[in-house]
């Protein structure tokens, strides 16, 4: 690590002691960057890695509504919009009792890398709320959104910061947060996307995270001389990006076995029926315990964490951050497993992302490798400006292409400036970054 870094994360960590995922995040990036600098010291003049560490802005306020008890409840909302050098905010808005400020920047950092990858005009932002939409009516889910809304509009629109779903998040939130921006502004236009396909949504937008994760993963496989067909896989999750990246792994000739959610997993030899799944998480809203019921040979395991201990030739971690560690890390590979590929965002720890770059297993990282979801976003932004909406084919083929784009990025700068040129994290990073450098140089000091 530079001096400069080094300095740079000293003085980041001294600030924000208490927020270790964001400084978990940035460290990530950090380490990566030496060889940019020393390529560029015009960038430290400018003291650009001080600026880019520090969002642009954070809104914080509260979020008051009323429940089917008729009781005031009060939760807390935000938006970081992190770095706007490359175009307006674009970021999801996640509903989690988890959610707090250093949750929110990190991934903040992680959309500005991840959307300057996409090569689309959008910069990084991200927003949500300790709010759990587990459990609740959908009345009160629409009163809390509507609240929401009600102090969230004044710093968004279609130019300046287009939020979309995240965890919590799903057609029915997008939904209520839509009709009250439009009842308080008056506007119809794209400022939200994930939005259903009545009023301005995107085929394919549903799919894309996970179709988009198993399109970096075969270009991965590809480069190296290798293929999905006949590997068997291990997803954690079972919300929307883990169902479609079983769908998609599976039309690519892998067999899932094991899918998880935040109670356990089921594991099945003869590989998991995604239509089951479908129907639990997608219609019923069930546990994933309830699979076994149904599907007759089939193991349910307490602890979803285990699921790493399943033999597989594929990981594909899409339930939430740092949700596999050290320890899953060395089990995996134990195991057999060469290739993992984050479908969450920042699901692996910087101990388990080491231990599988020391141990030669070919990773994507997420910043990288779940950018479909945004990519179709901004796909979706780009047709409600035309108002004209494409065919799901469409959609999908600029997809593949914006991930194969994606995928090559990272491995021209691996191959430039990393120690391996399978070292697609330092790829990622460093492709991401000189991107939103070159923008923030080009703008002055802003």
């Amino acid at each position: 690590m530079s001096e400069y870094i080094a300095r740079v994360l000293d003085g980041l960590t001294a600030r924000n002691q208490h927020e270790k995922e964001y400084l978990q995040a940035a460290t990530e990036m950090l380490e990566s960057l030496a060889p940019v600098f020393e390529k560029h010291p015009e960038y430290e003049k400018a003291s650009l890695l001080e600026r880019f560490v520090e969002p642009e802005r954070v809104i914080l306020f509260r979020v008051p509504w009323v429940d089917d008890q008729g009781k005031v409840q009060v939760n807390r909302g935000y938006r970081v919009q992190y770095n706007s050098a490359i175009g307006p905010y674009k970021g999801g808005l996640r509903l989690h009792p988890s959610v707090n400020l250093s949750i929110l920047k990190f991934l903040g950092l992680e959309q500005t890398l991840k959307n300057s990858l996409t090569g689309l005009p959008i910069g990084g932002g991200k927003g949500g709320s300790d709010f759990d939409p587990k459990g609740k009516s959908d009345q009160e889910v629409m009163a809390f959104c509507q609240s929401f809304m009600t102090e969230l509009y004044r710093h968004i629109g279609q130019d300046t910061d287009v939020p979309a779903g995240d965890i919590g998040v799903g057609a029915r939130e997008i939904g209520y947060l839509y009709g009250q921006y439009k009842r308080i502004t008056g506007l119809y236009e794209g400022v939200l996307t994930g939005k259903g396909l009545t009023y301005g949504g995107s085929l394919g937008r549903k799919q894309a995270t996970g179709y988009g994760l198993c399109y970096f993963v075969k270009n991965m496989l590809e480069r190296n001389g290798k293929t999905v067909d006949n590997s068997t896989v291990a997803i954690s999750g079972s919300g929307n990006v883990a169902i479609y990246a079983h769908e998609k792994i599976t039309q690519m000739g892998g067999k899932v076995v094991a899918m998880s959610d935040s109670n356990g997993y089921v594991y099945d030899p003869r590989g998991i029926d995604l239509d089951v799944v479908k129907q639990l998480k997608e219609v019923e809203r069930a546990r994933i315990r309830e699979y076994t019921n149904r599907v007759p040979g089939s193991e349910y395991h307490e602890g979803c964490k285990n699921i790493w201990q399943v033999k597989c030739d594929i990981a594909l971690p899409c339930a939430t951050q740092n949700e596999l560690d050290g320890e899953d890390a060395r089990a995996l590979v134990a195991n057999g497993c060469f290739v993992v590929g984050e479908g969450a965002n920042m699901p692996c720890t910087l101990e388990a992302v080491d231990y599988f770059l020391r141990k030669g297993v070919l990773f994507a990282p997420a910043k990288a490798a779940n950018a479909g979801g945004v990519a179709t976003s901004a796909l979706e932004m780009s047709q409600n400006s035309q108002r004209f909406s494409w065919s799901f084919e469409e959609v999908d083929e600029k997809l593949q292409g914006i991930m194969k784009g994606i995928f090559e990025k990272c491995a021209d700068a691996a191959e430039a400036f990393a120690d391996k040129p399978t070292n697609y994290v330092m790829g990622a990073n460093i492709a991401g970054f000189m991107k939103v450098a070159e923008a923030m140089m080009a703008q002055g000091c802003v």
